[in-house]
């Protein structure tokens, strides 16, 4: 329920070849299901749902090429930038099942309209998802950090491969103290390129990982 395979529109899959290619590794790893989730930056990639879907429609017209049996749609990862609220305001967000809204923050400086966002993708029916809290080290692991974000009704996806240590051993610690205290509700595998697949790999074949996935109840089965 996280990644980005439409090609070409931002740092994911360059094209339709390599996005076709990450897709047959999902597969391959028995994902039945993917909703991939491209970014949508005001600055850096400012895609529209038209640029989203047609891709979408592109990569599906490639796996039917290919029989692959994987089911795939798209939603949005969207940047909690200056620009974000008149999305809300129009109405205009590609969302995951349920009306839920992945979205980010800068990795540098939390989002200043943090509070307000939140409180209005609520007041539009949405359900705010936040990808990857693990990995906004400004936050320093605490845990009422993150009880704050579930207070305000914002749930929690963490990053397969924050567990091996891929983004750096801090991030790994505060993803671990979050399954821990059952803070995590998603587990996503923010899939770019061939080296994450790669890794994405050597995580599922993780003992600590497989019973991780096979005793906690992620709630990526209910999208």
């Amino acid at each position: 329920m996280h990644s980005h395979l439409i090609p070409g529109i931002d740092d994911g899959a360059p094209d339709l070849e390599t996005a076709l290619s990450l897709v047959k590794e999902l597969h391959s790893l028995g994902f039945q299901k993917v909703i991939t989730t491209p970014h949508v930056m005001a600055d850096l990639y400012p895609n529209t749902t038209g640029i989203i879907t047609a891709g979408l429609e592109q990569l599906k017209e490639a796996i039917a090429k290919e029989n692959l049996t994987v089911e795939i749609d798209v939603a949005a990862e969207y940047l909690l930038d200056e620009a974000f609220g008149a999305k809300i305001e129009m109405d205009e967000l590609l969302t995951l099942p349920g009306k839920s809204v992945l979205v980010e923050m800068s990795f540098v400086s939390p989002a200043p309209d943090l509070d307000n966002y939140l409180f209005q993708l609520q007041l539009k029916g949405y359900r705010p998802i936040m990808a990857h809290p693990e990995r906004y080290v400004y936050l320093k692991g605490d845990l009422k950090q993150y009880e704050r974000l579930k207070d305000q009704g914002c749930r929690l996806q963490v990053n397969i491969l924050s567990l091996i240590g891929y983004y750096g051993s801090q991030i790994k610690d505060i993803a671990w103290k979050l399954l821990k205290h059952k803070m995590v509700d998603f587990l996503g595998t923010d899939l770019h390129h061939q080296k994450h697949a790669n890794q994405l790999k050597a995580c599922l074949n993780h003992p600590k990982i497989a019973r991780l996935l096979h005793e906690y109840e992620f709630a990526n089965a209910t999208l």
